[in-house]
């Protein structure tokens, strides 16, 4: 089995084109403020896991801050952090998430042990709340975050570039 990561519509369509079988996985960044929803159906029809990383960039300056202030609402009425909300969204969505999970500081194991798998099984987000974080969508795009994932500088075309473009 095969994986891939930020492969858009297109980039799947074109293994297809070429005679090959699509991967297992295609891992995204994604949030409730980027959903790459036509990638997402596209993997759920052609039974594509999809896959998703951590996300503690997305509180940076740049970010959806009025989406940001609702997702920490949610938390806070649940007792919870915000990124433990986002791990149950991914899991309640069907994703396959993976926390970041090396670190050498005491408080970021702590912090990546309660934002992981086992930080979230004590807690369900209802119908409405699951409604409420789909609703989060403004299509955040990768180059917002600051993230080049091992992506060339001239690769990178500004705060608008995302790798899963076509």
């Amino acid at each position: 089995s095969v994986g891939v990561c930020n492969y858009g519509v297109c980039h799947l369509k074109e293994i297809v084109e070429n005679g090959m079988p699509l991967p297992s996985m295609n891992q995204l960044e994604l949030s409730p403020f980027n959903t790459h929803g036509p990638i997402v159906q596209f993997c759920k029809q052609n039974n594509v896991l999809i896959g998703c990383a951590a996300w503690s960039r997305l509180s940076s300056a740049d970010g959806p801050v009025e989406k940001w202030e609702k997702l920490g609402q949610l938390a806070k009425a649940k007792g919870v952090t915000k990124a433990q909300i986002l791990v149950r969204w991914a899991l309640q969505k069907g994703y396959a998430c993976a926390p970041r999970s090396g670190t050498k500081s005491k408080l970021e194991r702590i912090a990546i042990a309660e934002n992981s798998y086992g930080g979230v099984v004590d807690f369900l987000l209802s119908g409405e709340e699951m409604n409420l974080l789909d609703n989060l969508n403004v299509d955040y795009k990768s180059g917002k975050l600051g993230r080049k994932d091992g992506w060339k500088e001239e690769d990178v075309k500004g705060s608008d570039w995302e790798p899963s473009a076509c």
